[in-house]
C-alpha cells in the first residue's frame, strides 16, 4: 500500500511540473509575441517606418526614393555605405535607362563620368559585325542608347538622391536576422554602426541584399546554380577606338567582354567555365589572360586588353549564377533584386529587371493607404509576381540561351548554333534589329523571343544540311534541333510558362508600364 501510495505521488508530482512548464511556457510565448506585437505598434504610433530595406545597393536604393516619393515612411539598413567596389552591375541597356527614367532618377547617372553605348561590337573568327541598338523603334519611347559606368558611383548617386528626401532614414547596419511570427515577417533584428543590437519593426520589409544574401533562405527556398566564373580587371588612363560599343569577342572557351566604364578607364572580363579555376595568388590567372586569352582579343583591343595586365591591376573572380524566382508563403515581406532572380550577366540585363520590378511594386503598392492590411498586401505581392514575368522572363531566358550559344565546343551542331548566331546578329535588317531590341530590352516580348530563336535555329539547320542531306547531317541537324530545345525549355518551364505567355499577364505588365510616373 505504502509502495502504491508513494507512486502515486511521485507522478502527481511530475504531472504538476509537467503541467507547470507548459503553463510557463506558453504564457512566455504569449507575452513575447504580446510584446512583439506592442513593439511594433508603438513605433507605428510613435513615427516608426511604413517600410524598411534591407541593402542600399541599385535596388534597395532605388526603391526606397520611389516608395517616398509616394509618402511613405522608409528606414535602410546597408552592411557598409562606402562606395562599392564592384565588376557587375556596369553596363545599363535601354530598356533600364527607360525604366530609371520613370522612377525620377536619370540624373544618378550624369556626374558619374558614364559613357553613352549605342550597340554591340561583335567579333567571331577574325570577323567584326557592328550591331546597333534599332532606332526606329516606334514602340520604345525613349533615346535608344545604353549607358556603362562605375557601379559604385552610380550607387552613391542612388544613395543621395534616397537620402535627400526627408522621409528616408539610411543607416549602416548589420542585418542578422529576420522578426517572425506565425508566418509573418515583423521587422528585423540588426547591428548598428555602435556594434548595438536593436529591432526595427514596420509592417512591410524588402530584402534587396543581393546574389550573396544571407537572408534568403529564411524568406524563399530557391537555391542558385553556379553556372561560371567571370574574370574581370580594369586597364586605366586608357580609351576604346570605339568607345560607344560593348565589343563582345565569341573566344574559345568563352566569351570576352571589353567597354569603357568611363573616359579614361577600360573594363575587360573573360568567362571562364567550372572546372580547375587558375590561381591569382601564384600569377597562373595572370598567365592565362595573358597567353591564353589575350591572342584571341582582336588587335584594336589586344593593346588595352594587355595594359592592364602588364601593369599589376586587380584581378577579380565572380561567380556567375542563375536561380528562378519563387514566391514566399511568408507574409510582411519581399525579395528583391540578385537576392530574388538571377540570370546569365551576358546580355547586361539584371539592373533592367531590377527596376522594372521596382516599377510594378510601386504602381500595385500605391492604392493601399496603410501597409499593415497583411492579406492586401499578400495580394499585391502575388499579383507582382505574375505580372512581371512577359518581361522579366524574357530577358532571363535569353540570358541564360544567349550564353549557352557563346560557349565554343568541337560539337558540330553546338557550333553551328554559334556561327548561325553571329551571322543573324551581323546580318542587319529585321532579324538583327529585332534581337537587339530583345537584348536592349527595347521590346522584352516572350513571342519575340521563340521567333528569333526559332529562325536562328532554322539558319544553323540549314547550315548543317548545306550542300545537300546526307544521313550525317541530317543526324547533326536532329540533334541541333534537340539542343535548341535544352536551351529553351528548362528555363522556360522554370520561370513559368502560363504566366509569361499569359494575355493577361502581358495586359497588366504593359498597364504597369506605361502608368508608371511620366517621363
Amino acid at each position: 500500500m505504502d509502495m502504491y501510495f508513494t507512486h502515486v505521488c511521485l507522478w502527481t508530482t511530475l504531472l504538476a511540473v509537467v503541467l507547470t512548464w507548459a503553463i510557463f511556457h506558453v504564457s512566455n510565448r504569449r507575452k513575447k509575441s504580446t510584446k512583439l506585437v506592442d513593439t511594433a505598434a508603438q513605433e507605428r504610433t510613435y513615427g516608426g517606418p511604413d517600410v524598411i530595406i534591407v541593402g542600399a545597393g541599385v535596388g534597395g536604393s532605388a526603391l526606397a526614393y520611389a516608395l517616398a516619393k509616394d509618402g511613405r515612411r522608409v528606414h535602410v539598413i546597408e552592411r557598409d555605405m562606402s562606395e562599392p567596389v564592384r565588376m557587375m552591375g556596369e553596363f545599363m541597356q535601354p530598356g533600364g535607362r527607360l525604366m530609371l527614367a520613370k522612377l525620377g532618377l536619370q540624373d544618378c547617372l550624369e556626374e558619374i563620368d558614364a559613357q553613352k553605348a549605342t550597340g554591340l561590337a561583335l567579333y567571331k573568327d577574325g570577323e567584326k559585325a557592328v550591331i546597333p541598338f534599332p532606332v526606329e523603334d516606334n514602340n520604345f519611347p525613349y533615346e535608344p542608347t545604353g549607358r556603362s559606368f562605375h557601379n559604385g558611383r552610380f550607387v552613391q548617386r542612388l544613395r543621395q538622391k534616397a537620402s535627400s528626401l526627408p522621409n528616408v532614414k539610411l543607416e549602416e547596419g548589420t542585418v542578422k536576422s529576420l522578426i517572425e511570427e506565425n508566418g509573418m515577417i515583423k521587422g528585423v533584428t540588426y547591428k548598428n554602426s555602435s556594434g548595438e543590437e536593436t529591432m526595427l519593426f514596420a509592417p512591410l520589409t524588402v530584402v534587396c541584399d543581393g546574389c550573396f544574401s544571407n537572408l534568403r533562405r529564411s524568406v524563399n527556398d530557391n537555391d542558385a546554380e553556379v553556372m561560371s566564373y567571370q574574370v574581370g580587371f580594369i586597364s586605366k588612363n586608357c580609351q576604346l577606338e570605339e568607345p560607344g560599343y560593348l565589343h563582345l569577342v565569341m573566344a574559345k572557351p568563352s566569351f570576352t567582354m571589353v567597354y569603357q566604364i568611363s573616359s579614361t578607364d577600360v573594363r575587360c572580363s573573360v568567362e571562364i567555365l567550372p572546372g580547375k579555376i587558375p590561381s591569382i595568388a601564384n600569377g597562373e590567372m595572370t598567365n592565362f589572360l595573358r597567353n591564353t586569352m589575350a591572342p584571341q582579343v582582336p588587335q584594336n583591343l589586344r593593346k588595352i586588353f594587355l595594359k592592364g595586365i602588364n601593369e599589376g591591376a586587380q584581378i577579380k573572380v565572380m561567380p556567375l549564377k542563375r536561380m528562378s524566382a519563387t514566391l514566399s508563403n511568408k507574409k510582411g515581406v519581399i525579395v528583391l533584386g540578385d537576392a530574388f532572380n538571377m540570370r546569365h550577366p551576358a546580355i547586361a540585363s539584371g539592373m533592367m529587371v531590377l527596376l522594372s520590378d521596382i516599377l510594378i511594386l510601386r504602381r500595385l503598392l500605391q492604392p493601399l493607404e496603410y501597409l499593415g492590411d497583411v492579406n492586401k498586401v499578400s495580394e499585391v505581392i502575388k499579383s507582382f509576381y505574375v505580372i512581371r514575368k512577359p518581361m522579366s522572363a524574357t530577358v532571363n531566358t535569353l540570358g541564360n540561351a544567349f550564353s549557352q550559344v557563346l560557349i565554343a565546343s568541337t560539337d558540330k551542331a553546338k557550333e553551328a548554333m554559334r556561327q548561325s548566331c553571329y551571322d543573324y546578329l551581323s546580318s542587319g535588317g529585321y532579324g538583327s534589329s529585332g534581337l537587339m531590341a530583345l537584348l536592349g530590352g527595347m521590346n522584352p516580348r516572350p513571342l519575340s523571343l521563340i521567333y528569333h530563336l526559332f529562325v536562328v535555329t532554322l539558319s544553323a539547320t540549314g547550315q548543317l544540311l548545306y550542300p545537300f542531306p546526307s544521313p550525317l547531317r541530317i543526324w547533326h541537324s536532329l540533334r541541333l534541333f534537340g539542343l535548341s530545345l535544352k536551351m529553351l525549355v528548362p528555363h522556360l518551364k522554370a520561370e513559368g510558362v502560363g504566366q509569361m505567355f499569359s494575355p493577361a499577364s502581358a495586359a497588366a505588365y504593359r498597364k504597369s508600364y506605361m502608368s508608371a510616373t511620366a517621363l
